[in-house]
């Protein structure tokens, strides 16, 4: 991937190196969402649990520790230029459609952090709150993905940015506001199918994405079989059956490695966001 030839957004908060105690959760969707990735994650419920209602009721008060530096590294300058050609694509495609795109922040942190839809954890993974319109990402679990997902290349991150990104789009379009209440109306499977279709699509635009940045000369050769790896290392069935040894499609709260990869395929062979309703779909 060319990233470096790429903008850098200057929509990157880095919270490395900073302490602080949570804020309070503001339930639904967020919270939901940020649940279900750290269980997927291999993340310990009671664990996800007691991090998400220590954030109720706490106020942010975070400070740099003394001495500590705000870090330019590569690993910064990478999230950055990833993000600054989100930015572009989608102010593009927003702008044919005569809209005004309103792009996410970044927020880089290690260990845990404070946001709207509670205390994120490394142990959840990278997640996107739509209480505070924010992606939260620690790099170690680019080392993850790597090592334990074996989804190695600097493409297969870019997706899982991307991916993020792509839940703020459903979040500014309305669509994860009427899944949330949707699922208000639900319980069990139905419940969990809507969280696919929600996931899925986030995948298809991070595809779109993809599409974009081909065109820009941003994409190299094994680049997209880097995204498709990466995007079936973390489908539900793969991550059940290394995780407990076999699968429960009820369950699934994020798609099969199939659908997964088929799905940002699709929005990468397209670049057409009007082909990604998975929720009109008849089969994922």
């Amino acid at each position: 991937m060319r990233w470096r030839s790429e903008r850098q957004s200057s929509n990157v908060e880095d919270r490395r190196g900073i302490g602080g105690r949570g804020l309070a959760v503001g339930g639904g969707l967020g919270t939901i969402v940020l649940l279900l990735l750290g269980l997927l994650m291999g993340g310990d419920p009671q664990q996800l649990l007691e991090q998400v209602q220590t954030g109720q009721g706490q106020s942010a008060q975070s400070s740099r520790q003394a001495g500590q530096p705000e870090r330019n590294d590569e690993g910064k300058q990478f999230v950055a230029s990833v993000l600054g050609s989100t930015e572009d694509v989608w102010t593009q495609i927003f702008k044919q459609g005569g809209d005004q795109y309103r792009a996410p922040t970044l927020v880089l942190f290690e260990g845990r952090t404070p946001s709207a839809c509670g205390t994120g954890s490394s142990a959840v993974g990278p997640f996107y709150c739509p209480g505070d319109q924010k992606v939260y990402i620690d790099l170690s679990f680019f080392r993850d993905l790597e090592q334990r997902f074996r989804a190695p290349g600097d493409f297969a991150q870019a997706y899982v940015i991307a991916h993020e990104v792509g839940h703020h789009l459903q979040n500014v379009l309305g669509t994860m506001d009427k899944v949330n209440a949707a699922q208000g109306r639900s319980r069990g499977a139905q419940a969990n199918q809507l969280s696919v279709r929600l996931e899925l699509q986030a995948d298809f635009y991070a595809g779109v994405w993809a599409h974009y940045a081909a065109r820009r000369g941003v994409i190299e050769p094994g680049d997209i079989e880097e995204a498709l790896r990466a995007a079936s290392a973390i489908g539900d069935d793969r991550l059940q059956q290394q995780g407990q040894g076999h699968v429960v499609p009820d369950s699934f709260t994020h798609g099969t490695s199939e659908q997964r990869a088929r799905w940002f395929r699709k929005g990468y062979e397209t670049g057409d966001i009007r082909q990604g309703d998975t929720f009109g779909a008849r089969s994922l």
